[in-house]
């Protein structure tokens, strides 16, 4: 399946609630069109990881994620081998000529494939999720250059592999640390943050079925107050969806002063964003009525 445009691509992530603005929709277009990996930047929680699985989606392709983390390495990211299974080989090999062994056992038959070498041999289509990639070691952004550059992998004892069909990739970062230009050369760049009112209303009432309409305005307002707030975490896009789902299984059709005291644990998960929250939003509700 092809995106013929950014309006084509607008209406199909549409289709799988997930509201485009055109920055979005035409940004994911010309990664397809272009072949060329897309970095989505920007806060936690404002839809980078759901704009991969949601272009997974629309393009009928499998979702390959590879989630980043202080220390990950080449085994763990490209490929490694079966070490255990290679002893055996080996044990069981009695008398055989070493090269004969080496030969076998550095054979397709022990590679363990990780994320990066799955991407890049599958013949389906394939989304490449590279999940927070700020929190990899740098050493992990030059194992990609090879793979963003030219969609192939080099295994020594195998070779190079190149990629038949090209994945759709997605970079994601949360921006907590500056990524090297090298990396950036090769992606298109798009940065999410979080959205307007008016738009996570309507992201709300996709999400939510049977939500009012002014129920989703006034939690959307509420968030954004919340987000305005110095908190340690703010509100991601999710939380404010779960928050719609629990009023819902509350059978609240309002969201004041009360309401929000009894609920903020859905989408505040530390005890000093709450008081904040209480001191100056739940308060000034009150105060308000």
């Amino acid at each position: 399946m092809t995106l013929s445009s950014p309006t084509d691509v607008r209406e199909r992530l549409a289709a799988v609630d997930y509201l485009a603005d055109d920055a979005i929709a035409t940004t994911v277009y010309l990664a397809a069109a272009l072949g060329k990996p897309l970095l989505v930047e920007g806060p936690a929680g404002v839809g980078k990881t759901e704009l991969a699985k949601a272009v997974a989606a629309i393009t009928d392709a499998r979702l390959v994620r590879l989630q980043c983390y202080e220390g990950l390495d080449e085994a763990r990211a490209l490929y490694e081998w079966n070490y255990r299974k290679q002893l055996l080989r080996i044990q069981a090999a009695g008398d055989q000529e070493w090269s004969a062994t080496h030969d076998d056992i550095f054979s397709e038959e022990f590679l363990l494939e990780r994320p990066l070498l799955t991407a890049i041999r599958r013949t389906d289509p394939t989304v490449l999720l590279i999940d927070e990639i700020d929190k990899a070691d740098v050493e992990v952004e030059g194992l990609l250059l090879e793979v963003l550059s030219d969609f192939q992998v080099t295994i020594p004892e195998l070779g190079t592999i190149t990629a038949a069909r090209r994945p759709f990739v997605v970079l994601t970062s949360n921006a907590t640390r500056e990524l090297s230009e090298a990396l950036k050369r090769r992606c298109l760049y798009l940065h999410l943050d979080h959205p307007s009112p008016e738009r996570e209303r309507d992201i709300v009432r996709a999400r939510v079925p049977g939500i009012d309409e002014a129920l989703a305005t006034r939690l959307a307002q509420v968030v954004a107050v919340l987000r305005e707030l110095e908190l340690k975490k703010p509100p991601s896009i999710a939380e404010t969806v779960d928050w719609a789902r629990t009023l819902l299984a509350l059978g609240l059709d309002r969201l004041g002063g009360e309401e929000i005291a009894a609920t903020l644990g859905v989408v505040l998960k530390h005890h000093s964003d709450q008081e904040r929250a209480r001191k100056e939003v739940v308060a000034g509700d009150a105060t308000a009525r």
